[in-house]
C-alpha cells in the first residue's frame, strides 16, 4: 500500500514539473511576440525605400498650376457683413423661372432661326453695363456670365465658337485663353532692381470691353394656341479677335452658352432700373419679355447658303443696307403674324 502511495506522489511531482516547464515556455513565447513587432517596425522603417523629394513635390506643382489656369479673371467682391438694404430681399435669390410651354412639331406651322447682335452702347441696352457691386458679384451682364461659368454648382458649360450648335465644350483653360489671350512674358525684378527670370502671366481683363453680344433664337407660330413664340437658344459675348502677329480679324463670338441652362441663373439677378428701384425685374424676365434691342445679322429666311447678312452680294461694303435687310426680316415676321388674324 505504501509503495503505491509513493508511486502516486512521484507521478504527481513529475506532472507538476512538466506543467511548470510548459508554462515557462508559453511565457517566453508571449514575451518574444511582444518584442518582435518593435524590431519588425524598426526594420521596415529602415529598409522601405522613400520617395524622391523632387518626384513627390512634382504633382503638387502641377496641381497648383492647374488651379491657376482653372480660374477665370473675375473680380472678387466682398459680401456685406450687415444688411445693406432697408427691405427684405433674401428670397429673391431663390427665384426660379417658369417652365416653358410645350410646343409640338406638328403645331409649329412657321419656324425660322434668327441671329441678333445686341450693342450695349445703345440707350435701351444700357442695363447690360450696370457696373455696381453686390453680394452676388458685379452686376455687369458679362460679369454675370463669367460668375456662372466659374461657379461649379451652376454646371454651366461654355461651347467653342467653331459653330453655334453647342458641339464642342471648352475647358476653363481654353476659356481663359479665349477671353484674355495667350500668356505673355512679364519681366521680374528683386527689391534692389536686379533682373530676375521673366514670368508668364495673363493680361488683365477689362469688363467694359465686352459691349456686344450675339443671341441665337427661334421664332415659332403655334397653330394650337394661335400665338407667335420667341425662344432664345444661345448667347455669345463678342470681341474683336487679334492674332498674335497683331492682325485685327474683326468682331467674332468668343464662346456660346446654352440659354435654357442660364435661365435659373438669370432668375436670381436683378436688372438695373434707374427710374424705379422697387420695380426691378430679373434678367430672365427681361429676355423672356424681349426688353432689349438687337439688330438681325443672320436668319434662315430665304438664305439657302446660310450666310450672314454682311456677306450677301452687294451688302458687304454697305452697313446701312445690312441694317435695312435686317429690318426687312423683322417686317416679314410681323406681317406673317398679323395675317393670321381675321378682322
Amino acid at each position: 500500500m505504501k509503495i503505491n502511495i509513493f508511486k502516486y506522489l512521484f507521478l504527481a511531482v513529475i506532472f507538476i514539473g512538466i506543467g511548470n516547464v510548459a508554462e515557462a515556455q508559453k511565457k517566453k513565447k508571449a514575451s518574444s511576440k511582444r518584442t518582435t513587432p518593435k524590431k519588425t517596425k524598426a526594420n521596415i522603417q529602415s529598409t522601405t525605400p522613400t520617395e524622391d523629394p523632387v518626384v513627390a513635390e512634382a504633382p503638387k506643382a502641377v496641381e497648383a498650376e492647374e488651379k491657376i489656369i482653372d480660374t477665370l479673371p473675375i473680380k472678387k467682391i466682398k459680401p456685406s457683413l450687415r444688411p445693406d438694404e432697408a427691405v427684405e430681399t433674401s428670397k429673391l435669390a431663390e427665384r426660379s423661372p417658369l417652365a416653358y410651354e410645350h410646343l409640338r412639331a406638328d403645331d409649329a406651322v412657321y419656324r425660322h432661326r434668327i441671329w441678333r447682335e445686341i450693342d450695349t452702347r445703345e440707350k435701351m441696352n444700357q442695363t447690360f453695363t450696370y457696373a455696381a457691386d453686390a453680394d452676388n458679384g458685379n452686376q455687369r451682364f458679362i460679369s454675370i456670365l463669367f460668375q456662372a461659368l466659374q461657379d461649379s454648382t451652376k454646371q454651366i458649360t461654355a461651347f467653342s465658337n467653331v459653330d453655334d450648335r453647342f458641339t464642342t465644350p471648352m475647358t476653363k483653360a481654353e476659356l481663359l485663353r479665349a477671353i484674355v489671350g495667350e500668356p505673355v512674358d512679364v519681366p521680374q525684378f528683386d527689391s534692389v532692381g536686379n533682373s530676375l527670370p521673366s514670368k508668364k502671366m495673363f493680361n488683365d481683363i477689362n469688363l467694359d470691353s465686352f459691349y456686344r453680344f450675339q443671341v441665337k433664337e427661334e421664332v415659332i407660330f403655334d397653330k394650337e394656341s394661335s400665338r407667335l413664340f420667341w425662344r432664345i437658344l444661345g448667347i455669345a459675348p463678342v470681341k474683336n479677335v487679334v492674332t498674335p502677329s497683331g492682325v485685327d480679324l474683326g468682331p467674332a463670338p468668343l464662346f456660346w452658352l446654352y440659354y435654357p441652362d442660364l435661365r435659373p441663373v438669370f432668375a436670381t439677378y436683378e436688372v438695373y432700373n434707374g427710374k424705379n428701384f422697387g420695380g426691378r425685374m430679373s434678367w430672365e424676365e427681361l429676355f423672356e419679355s424681349r426688353m432689349f434691342s438687337g439688330r438681325i445679322i443672320k436668319s434662315s429666311m430665304d438664305n439657302p447658303k446660310d450666310m450672314e447678312i454682311k456677306n450677301f452680294p452687294g451688302l458687304k461694303e454697305n452697313s446701312l443696307h445690312q441694317l435695312f435687310e435686317g429690318e426687312s426680316i423683322k417686317e416679314k415676321i410681323f406681317t406673317y403674324e398679323q395675317d393670321q388674324w381675321s378682322y
